[in-house]
């Protein structure tokens, strides 16, 4: 009888072992849709590399509504997801409430780092880093001295992408003009191409010829009319310069497609605490390639491949718009 029992007691744990194993992650894109171009597709390719690459399957879901955020959370972990990654800030107050009800459950909170939950991965970028780079590249390729920034949804992340792009731009030009404008209040300013382009409208009657769209989905609308116009724009987060090969001058990476690979390659091993990537940890950068190289001189290649180094040593400050809720370099 005592054989017996360990004999069974041994198949359950191999049985919990081998489903731990295959246990699936999850993946709950934020408000936009998995195929915005930007943000939520970088996330989607992450994870479909890591599928690719491994023969594995993921689950996943579009968001459609704010009420959705705490349900998708709790489904999945319910099914015996694991991980269960998020992307975009707003999913913070759902993990916060969801994550302690289920501690042998890891998620993955990408665009957060402030919670103290310690079953969460919290992983944030550097994004004043690299859009001081992209900055940089507008100021110099600028012939008005006018560059325009577009932010989606109104909130400090979007201004941290604006003051470092503003602050990038004026250490190349002093004097260069920097028009500001958010689209909207609400997380529809994620997906408003009609509005992006009304935006971008505006800015190029002011004098703007550079355009740096941080803007999800609405970004779309942003390097359309740019390329329609005849000026040029700067991608977000993807590498978004194939959209309009010759016209979009550069697009700020934002790695969110390794972050989202390395969650799901690690699996339930899979590290929990805040993790920043800036540009010496690769999270974030600025892309060359065969669509933009063109415009793309020497002389702005090597400025700031020197600022990004200085940058990382240390020796070029960026200053974060979380500092002190305000930007030196532009005024929101």
């Amino acid at each position: 009888m005592t054989l017996m029992k360990s004999l069974m007691s041994a198949a359950a744990a191999m049985a919990l072992t081998a489903g731990a194993a295959l246990a699936e992650p999850a993946l709950i894109f934020d408000l936009g849709g998995k195929f915005d171009k930007s943000f939520n597709e970088a996330a989607f390719n992450g994870a479909k590399r890591w599928a690719d690459e491994t023969g594995g399957s993921f689950r996943e879901i579009e968001l459609q509504s704010e009420a959705q955020r705490e349900q998708a959370l709790r489904r999945f972990a319910e099914a015996g997801a694991n991980p269960v990654i998020t992307v975009g800030f707003a999913m913070a107050d759902p993990l916060s409430t969801v994550a302690p009800d289920y501690p042998d459950t890891k998620f993955v909170a990408i665009d957060v780092n402030w919670l103290d939950v310690p079953n969460i991965r919290q992983v944030s970028f550097a994004e004043h880093e690299g859009s001081y780079l992209v900055g940089m590249m507008a100021a110099m390729a600028s012939e008005s001295d006018t560059i325009g920034f577009i932010g989606g949804m109104d909130v400090p992340l979007i201004r941290h992408f604006g003051c470092g792009y503003a602050q990038g731009a004026k250490a190349v030009n002093p004097d260069v003009q920097i028009i500001a404008n958010m689209t909207g209040t609400t997380p529809a300013a994620w997906n408003d191409p009609v509005k992006g382009s009304e935006l971008t409208k505006a800015q190029i009657s002011q004098g703007a010829d550079v355009i740096y769209a941080a803007a999800g989905g609405t970004g779309v609308g942003v390097l359309q009319t740019a390329a329609d116009e005849g000026i040029l724009s700067i991608g977000v987060d993807s590498n978004q310069n194939h959209l309009h090969p010759g016209k979009v001058l550069t697009s700020m990476l934002k790695r969110v497609d390794v972050a989202v690979y390395e969650a799901m390659e690690a699996g339930t091993d899979m590290e929990t605490g805040v993790f920043t990537l800036g540009l010496a940890e690769e999270g974030v950068g600025y892309a060359l390639d065969e669509n933009n190289a063109e415009l793309v001189s020497d002389e702005m290649k090597s400025a700031v491949d020197q600022a990004r180094q200085d940058i990382i040593d240390g020796k070029i400050s960026v200053v974060s718009y979380y500092e002190n809720d305000s930007c030196p370099a532009l005024n929101f």
